[in-house]
C-alpha cells in the first residue's frame, strides 16, 4: 500500500527553483533513499514533504489525502515526522527531556511506554538519560534525534543526512539501528550523500540531479548503475 506520494513537485527559495517536477512513491514498511550531490534538491524535497516549505506546484499525498498545504506540525501529529539535518537536539535539556518533548502530544502512559522502547533500541541513551544533550558526541546526538522522532510513534520517518559529520564507527551504529527499524516494519525516507550507508538500509532509491530524478529503482539496480558507481560509490566503471 502506498502511504506517501509526491507528484510533479516544483519548489525553491525566493526566485531560485530547486525542484523541477519531482515525483516519488513510498510504500508501507518500505525504506526509500534519496541520494545525490550537494544542491541536488534532496533536502528541499524532504522539507516539502514535511511541510517546512510550501511547494510552488505539484502535490504531496499522505495515505491518499492531499496534504500539500497542511501545516508541518499537523503533519507531524498525523505521523509524518522529520529527523532534521544536523540533529538539532535541545542542547540544554537532558536526554529524557528531549525524548519527552518528542511525544509531548501523547498521553503520559503511552509516552512512557514508547520511551522505554526507545531506550531498548538505544541502550546508550538510557545510560545517559540525565545527561545534557549538548554534551554528548555527534553519534549519540543522532541517536537521540532519531529516538525523539520515534516518540511520536510516526507512520513515516523522514531522515535528513543522518550520517553527516559522524565518525565511521558512529555511522555504522546509526546505520545498524536504521536497519533494525526497517526489520521491524518501519517506513523510512532517507536522504543521504553516503550511498554506501543508504544502500544498506533502503529497498529502493532515487538519484536526484539538479532538481530532477535522474535514476530510480531497487537498490541493486542503483548500485549497478554506472553513474551511481562512479559518482557515489567511488568505483571505476
Amino acid at each position: 500500500m502506498t502511504v506517501l506520494e509526491v507528484e510533479g513537485l516544483v519548489a525553491g527559495y525566493d526566485r531560485i527553483e530547486a525542484l523541477h517536477g519531482v515525483s516519488l512513491t513510498v510504500g508501507e514498511g518500505e525504506a526509500v533513499t534519496l541520494i545525490g550531490s550537494n544542491g541536488a534538491g534532496k533536502t528541499t524535497l524532504l522539507k516539502s514533504i514535511a511541510g517546512l516549505i510550501t511547494p510552488w506546484s505539484g502535490s504531496v499525498r499522505w495515505h491518499g489525502k492531499d496534504v500539500t498545504r497542511r501545516a508541518a506540525e499537523k503533519r507531524s501529529r498525523d505521523g509524518l515526522v522529520l529527523v532534521p539535518e544536523g540533529r538539532k537536539v535541545f542542547a540544554g535539556l537532558t536526554v529524557e527531556e528531549n525524548l519527552t518533548l518528542g511525544g509531548y502530544h501523547r498521553k503520559p502512559a503511552d509516552r512512557n511506554k514508547t520511551r522505554s522502547e526507545v531506550y531498548d533500541l538505544f541502550p546508550r541513551l538510557r545510560e545517559r538519560r540525565t545527561q545534557a544533550a549538548g554534551t554528548m558526541s555527534g553519534g549519540e546526538q543522532q541517536m537521540l534525534a532519531i529516538g525523539r522522532a520515534l516518540m511520536a510513534q510516526p507512520s513515516v520517518v523522514l531522515l535528513d543526512e543522518p550520517s553527516l559529520g559522524l565518525a565511521p564507527k558512529a555511522v555504522t551504529e546509526v546505520t545498524t539501528v536504521l536497519c533494525e527499524l526497517v526489520r521491524r516494519g518501519s517506513t523510512l525516507v532517507l536522504v543521504e550523500q553516503n550511498a554506501h550507508a543508504a544502500f544498506k538500509v533502503a529497498h529502493r532509491g532515487y538519484l536526484l540531479d539538479r532538481g530532477t530524478v535522474a535514476v530510480s529503482g531497487p537498490v541493486d539496480e542503483l548500485r549497478a548503475d554506472p553513474r551511481v558507481r562512479t559518482a557515489y560509490l567511488g568505483e571505476t566503471v
